[in-house]
C-alpha cells in the first residue's frame, strides 16, 4: 500500500470511528493536535471520556448553524462557541440537530470564542461531513497522542474528495436491460480504498468523437427507488434513460451523493424540517450544511475513463455545467430536462428556481 492509499484509508477509518462516537485527532499544518467528537448522538459517557483528556473543549459549528443559534459568525465558515457548564448531552444533541429544537428549546445565549484556527476547524467539519453526520462537534487542543485515536492531517482531509475522485477505478461491468432502454451497460467505479461506488449507465452506442448526450444524477433513495412525490428525482432518472435511448445513445452518471451530498439520514432530517415549514434550502442550512454539498470531480473522472471529452448535458442546474468545465470536460451544450409538477413538489421546484438558480 503506497502513502496515498494509507492516507485515504486512514480518513475512511476516521470517519467510521466518528460514526461510532469515538474521537479522532486532527493535526494542523503547524503540528498542533485537536481532538474531536461529534455532537450528533453524543452521550453523557462520551462527554466524560472526552473531558478526561484534560483539555479545554469548545463547540464547533458551521456559520449556517451559528446563524440559526443567533451567534455572529463574522464572515467565517466555522464558528467556535464556549461549552457552558449547563450543557448536558441532551442539550448538545439539540444544539447539533434542529429537528430536536421544539422538544428541547435551547437556553442560550451562546458565546462565540475568538481563534485563528480556521483551516483546522474547516478540516474537522469536513471530516464530520464525510461521516454523514451533522456538522457540529466538540473540539479541544491536546499536547500528546491520544491512545487509540486515529490522527489525520488537516491538509489530507481538505483534499480527500478530490484525491478519491482522481483514483477511481472500474471494478465491474455488465449488460443490464432497463425499463426505457434494453441496450444498457452498467459500469461500477470504486474509490481507491473502498467506499460507496458510483455507476455509469451507458445507454446504446456512444460516439466519443463528438459530444455525448449525458446526465449527472445524484442518487435519491426516496425518489428513485420509492417513487417519492416530494422531488422530481425519479422522473428525471427514468426520463433521462428513456430520452438517451431515443437519441441513439449516451451515458447517465449515477453518483453516490444522496441528499445533495449530506447523506440519507440528514436528508430525512431536512424533510422533517420541511414538514415544519422550512423550504429545502433553509432546511439544509438550518442543519448546518451548505445548500449543496455535492462535488462533481467523480463525474469528470468517470467521463475521462470512458474516453468522453465533450458532452451535451441534460440538466437544469448551471452549477453542473460550470463544474464539469472546471474539471476539464467540455460542455458543448445544455439539454433541458424538466417534468410536470405535482402538489407535493411544486414548492420544492419553485425554490430550486428562485434560490439555487435552476433553469426551470
Amino acid at each position: 500500500m503506497n502513502d496515498k492509499e494509507k492516507i485515504l484509508l486512514a480518513i475512511e477509518r476516521a470517519a467510521d470511528d466518528l460514526r461510532r462516537g469515538w474521537p479522532v485527532v486532527v493535526i494542523s499544518r503547524s503540528g498542533t493536535r485537536h481532538i474531536i467528537t461529534p455532537l450528533e448522538g453524543v452521550t453523557s459517557e462520551a462527554l466524560e471520556r472526552f473531558e478526561a483528556y484534560g483539555a479545554l473543549s469548545e463547540i464547533l459549528i458551521t456559520h449556517h448553524r451559528a446563524r440559526t443559534l443567533k451567534v455572529a459568525h463574522k464572515g467565517l465558515d466555522t464558528v467556535r462557541i464556549e461549552k457552558s457548564p449547563w450543557l448536558t448531552a441532551t442539550d448538545m444533541q439539540a444544539l447539533a440537530d434542529p429537528t430536536l429544537d421544539l422538544a428541547n428549546p435551547l437556553m442560550g445565549p451562546f458565546s462565540r470564542t475568538e481563534n485563528d484556527r480556521a483551516e483546522t476547524d474547516t478540516a474537522a467539519i469536513q471530516l464530520i461531513k464525510f461521516a454523514h453526520l451533522l456538522p457540529a462537534l466538540l473540539i479541544a487542543e491536546v499536547k500528546d497522542r491520544v491512545d487509540s485515536a486515529i490522527e489525520i492531517k488537516e491538509g489530507d482531509i481538505l483534499f480527500f474528495e478530490y484525491d478519491q475522485a482522481h483514483h477511481l477505478k472500474q471494478v465491474a461491468a455488465a449488460q443490464v436491460p432497463l425499463e426505457g432502454s434494453e441496450n444498457t451497460k452498467l459500469i461500477a467505479f470504486r474509490p481507491l480504498v473502498g467506499g460507496l461506488e458510483h455507476i455509469a449507465i451507458v445507454v446504446g452506442d456512444i460516439d466519443v468523437g463528438k459530444p455525448v448526450l449525458a446526465r449527472i444524477h445524484s442518487e435519491c433513495f426516496t425518489g428513485d427507488l420509492l417513487g417519492s412525490l416530494k422531488c422530481d428525482c425519479g422522473q428525471q432518472l427514468k426520463g433521462a434513460i428513456k430520452a438517451i435511448d431515443e437519441a441513439g445513445g449516451g451515458v447517465l452518471l449515477y453518483l453516490a451523493q444522496e441528499g445533495r451530498g449530506i447523506g440519507l439520514v440528514s436528508k430525512l432530517k431536512a424533510y422533517s424540517l420541511q414538514d415544519q415549514g422550512y423550504d429545502t434550502v433553509d432546511a439544509n442550512t438550518r442543519l448546518g450544511f451548505d445548500i449543496d454539498e455535492r462535488v462533481y470531480a467523480p463525474a469528470a473522472e468517470m467521463l475521462r475513463q470512458l474516453s468522453i471529452k465533450s458532452v451535451n448535458l441534460m440538466t437544469n442546474n448551471p452549477e453542473k455545467l460550470e463544474a464539469l468545465g472546471r474539471f476539464g470536460i467540455d460542455v458543448a451544450g445544455r439539454v433541458e430536462h424538466a417534468f410536470p409538477t405535482n402538489p407535493h413538489n411544486e414548492h420544492y421546484l419553485a425554490v430550486k428556481k428562485s434560490k439555487t438558480g435552476h433553469l426551470l
